[in-house]
């Protein structure tokens, strides 16, 4: 081994964070933006009662899926919203849906734009996939240390975790799809005079729509599984109830709360899926 010098690499991380705290204007911005998001989202879930809620989701399965008449799906949604309320996690479920429909949603708005982007550009795909490889690669908790030390405490650090770890699958996707088109369609619309913007909305993202959506659903997927982590800094819901039973070392709180979140992903995914299919067709 050669005898290199120990790069003083934690340091500089540190004086690095301590730096971006001086900007503490543009940060309390941020949270109080991420905090209406959060807050109109379940202002919504109060608002509704619980049967109105189970309806509206079966409605939306149901029309969704209303060719190929899944009803094990309907079934399932109402067995797992019962099982939900009957064990009194209805406000952590509606609390924990909050953090994934609003990370999800940044995902989208920040994630397309930039997969756009890569697919128009080699040099921008070149800069954005180490960044989006080191996304995925470092462990969720890491996220955690900059995120309090920018946004405290609550669901706001908790969106911003979990859209950093969640937005890779949706820009790579989208990147994918676009470059998937075949370049033959490209050329038929050129030859015929449309703009770059026409070519874009009316060719490309309607034949990539598929393979974005797949990103999409993926993105919601990891989203939802950063709600146990999230909670260590104070982000509500049932990742909470998950978290005090492993401090309590309460096996069976754990399990019944974590079999909460397995029904509400198994719906998020079927949900998904299906507006992914009813969308090609």
């Amino acid at each position: 081994m050669l005898n290199l010098p120990k790069l003083p690499l934690a340091k500089w991380i540190n004086a690095f964070v301590n730096w971006l705290t001086q900007f503490e204007g543009f940060f309390q911005g941020v949270t109080n933006f991420l905090n209406a998001i959060i807050n109109s989202f379940q202002w919504v879930f109060d608002l509704l009662p619980q049967w109105l809620f189970v309806v509206l989701i079966m409605a939306i399965t149901f029309y969704l899926n209303r060719k190929k008449q899944k009803w094990s799906l309907l079934i399932l949604e109402l067995i797992g919203f019962w099982y939900i309320a009957n064990q009194g996690y209805w406000r952590d479920m509606t609390q924990t849906l909050t953090l994934v429909l609003t990370s999800s949603l940044i995902a989208i708005i920040v994630g397309i734009p930039l997969g756009i982007w890569m697919a128009k550009s080699n040099r921008v795909r070149t800069i954005v996939n180490p960044i989006l490889d080191f996304m995925q690669t470092m462990p969720a908790f890491v996220y955690l240390i900059p995120a309090v030390a920018f946004f405290g405490i609550g669901m706001a650090p908790g969106v911003v975790a979990s859209v950093i770890f969640a937005m890779p699958p949706t820009v790579r996707m989208t990147n994918l799809g676009i470059r998937q088109v075949p370049h033959d369609l490209i050329e038929a619309t050129d030859s015929f005079g449309s703009t770059s913007w026409q070519t874009l909305t009316q060719v490309q993202l309607p034949l990539a729509k598929s393979t974005i959506m797949a990103g999409v659903n993926q993105s919601m997927m990891l989203s939802l599984s950063m709600v146990v982590i999230a909670s260590m800094i104070g982000a509500m819901g049932l990742g909470t109830k998950v978290y005090f039973a492993v401090g309590r070392n309460d096996a069976g709180s754990g399990f019944t709360a974590g079999f909460a979140i397995v029904i509400l992903a198994i719906i998020l995914d079927r949900v998904t899926q299906s507006f992914n299919k009813q969308k090609n067709k």
